[in-house]
């Protein structure tokens, strides 16, 4: 038995190459029918009809009230399909929008409730669209730590966010990667500014509203209106939040864990590397476990483990060479990884 930290990826994970994750992947029909159902209800596309489609399409498909639904459904699914029976789950994270698949998984929503959850959340997000984001890195190709560079990147979203009419704020500090959020104005200075890195950074995410600033408070309040018949459920696992903050089973208190989902987890910056971070220091786990869709969130995992400097750990090369003598991380998304995270199949509840 080998222990494992789970971790959900948020938006911009389901793409072209996705197309098709849940035919080929997600365990139970029953469910997935369930939650055609509950986008019926709403007016909304089947996520069964989205993830067949003959082909992918970003208009359509990366839109929040679409792409919400669709990667909430892929990293659930793929949580049913640990192999239990091999792999001992100690806590559940997830980055951004992974929040949300991380408290069902957790247990602390049933599935139906993290559904309704990511999909009205994805929904307001998309009809608001308030502001975008941006992806630009503070580590090198080597992955080495560059604690100077990334300060002086913030300073740099400080001095721009300082000037009139410009809003820019970090919304996720993503491992080796910061991103950012803002207007217009505040978007474009940087994309002015910042030099060029790789020919692709700054890199503007599509579909993307300013997630975790403040810009988002309107939208809070909506989710906060929409969801005010949910409530958590103590969690059957431990969940880290976007703080690195553990909530732990049997002494959660609910009313705070839904005060922050749908509240600083909207209109604050998300931690992601203090996350994992506190996933390696406090649960110690085997694997690193992410599931899918998509594969992107792998390399800003390993990143986070270098700048925590998880047993030894200090660049790229000492990451690869640790993941070939043994696996620490494994994406789901990945065909030649995913089979070290699934195994037996057992029915499991998923309902409430």
């Amino acid at each position: 038995m080998v222990t494992a930290v789970v971790i959900c990826p948020g938006r911009g994970t389901y793409n072209a190459a996705e197309l098709g994750t849940l035919a080929r992947h997600f365990p139970d029909a029953g469910l997935l029918a369930r939650f055609d159902a509950l986008r019926a209800e709403a007016g909304q596309e089947a996520l069964s009809a989205l993830d067949a489609a003959p082909r992918f399409s970003a208009a359509r498909h990366t839109r929040g009230d679409n792409a919400a639904g669709l990667i909430y459904a892929a990293s659930f699914g793929d949580f049913l399909s640990i192999d239990r029976a091999g792999i001992e789950v100690v806590a559940v994270t997830g980055n951004s929008m992974g929040w949300y698949s991380a408290l069902a998984c957790a247990g602390a929503l049933g599935a139906g409730d993290g559904f309704r959850l990511a999909n009205t959340m994805g929904t307001l997000m998309h009809e608001a669209l308030i502001g975008g984001q941006l992806v630009y890195p503070h580590m090198g190709a080597d992955w080495r730590p560059d604690p100077a560079r990334k300060a002086a990147l913030l300073a740099q979203v400080a001095e721009i966010d300082a000037r009139p009419g410009h809003r820019l704020a970090m919304s996720i500090d993503l491992g080796g990667m910061l991103v950012l959020a803002g207007d217009a104005a505040g978007l474009g200075a940087f994309e002015a500014e910042a030099p060029p890195v790789e020919g692709r950074f700054p890199l503007r995410l599509p579909n993307h509203a300013a997630f975790h600033t403040e810009l988002q408070a309107p939208v809070a309040g909506r989710g906060r209106a929409a969801l005010a018949g949910v409530m958590p459920d103590q969690p059957r696992l431990p969940l880290i939040d976007g703080r690195g903050q553990v909530w732990w089973p049997g002494a959660c208190d609910t009313a705070a864990l839904w005060d922050y989902t749908l509240g600083h987890q909207v209109t604050a910056p998300y931690d992601f590397t203090a996350a994992i971070r506190i996933a390696a220091r406090e649960f110690a786990p085997d694997l690193f476990i992410v599931t899918g869709p998509g594969t992107t969130l792998g390399g800003a995992v390993a990143q986070a483990l270098i700048l925590c400097d998880w047993r030894g750990m200090s660049d790229r090369a000492a990451f690869t060479d640790r993941q070939a003598q043994a696996p620490l991380l494994v994406a789901m998304g990945r065909p030649e990884q995913r089979g070290w995270a699934t195994g037996i199949h057992t029915d499991r509840e998923t309902t409430r």
